[in-house]
């Protein structure tokens, strides 16, 4: 524990922050998982699903959540999968 006010204020800071963190990266990998699902399996909401992860995704990288080429690697991928199979 911090003997300092100035650290304890920073400690409890950085516990709200990396919560929040936490929340918005488990809601964009559920986003993904979501999305992946839907792709496999050719449903009707993959635009508006792959739309608001891609959204999610870009909002986490302007806050710093995300690191930008993990971001860009994310939805490169994400919009791959689903070229390929709305080629077919």
């Amino acid at each position: 524990m911090p003997n300092i006010k100035a650290a304890a204020k920073a400690l409890r800071k950085s516990k709200k922050l990396q919560a929040k963190n936490a929340a918005v990266k488990n809601n964009i990998k559920s986003l993904l998982k979501k999305s992946r699902k839907a792709i496999v399996a050719e449903s009707d909401e993959v635009q508006n699903l792959i739309h608001d992860t891609v959204k999610a995704i870009d909002k986490a990288v302007q806050k710093k959540i995300l690191k930008a080429n993990t971001g860009n690697r994310t939805k490169s991928r994400l919009i791959k999968k689903f070229n390929l199979i709305s080629k077919k």
